[in-house]
């Protein structure tokens, strides 16, 4: 089940963000999604358990997908970072649109384009 919600990172700035669990990607853990977010390019987070506070790895919404940062192990990141990549790489087009125009979307777009990604076999 996806979790959206708003968070406020900077003063002026509020982005969408979903937490996607094991039920809809496929992949065991956490996959965090955001709108914009202007730091950095686009790109989800993985965890294995959800809350910003835990650690994580980012894979880039590229062409390929690649992990482009990370604190959890690196034999977590070795091991789940596959998983993540395909689920990017099948949901690429879609994860863009959220990126780019998520944070215009009104509550039922956001969960009917949530509910539309590819899950994992």
């Amino acid at each position: 089940m996806a979790d959206a919600t708003s968070l406020a990172l900077e003063e002026d700035e509020v982005h969408d963000m979903a937490n996607l669990s094991e039920a809809r990607t496929g992949v065991p853990g956490v996959i965090w999604i955001s709108t914009r977010v202007a730091r950095h390019g686009p790109r989800v987070k993985y965890y294995e358990k959800p809350g910003t506070s835990q650690p994580s790895f980012s894979v880039s919404i590229d062409e390929p997908p690649k992990v482009v940062a990370g604190d959890l192990p690196e034999r977590v990141i070795n091991r789940m970072s596959p998983e993540v990549i395909e689920w990017v790489r099948l949901n690429r087009a879609a994860l863009l649109a959220f990126w780019n125009e998520g944070d215009t979307w009104m509550k039922e777009q956001v969960d009917a384009h949530i509910d539309g990604f590819v899950r994992l076999p």
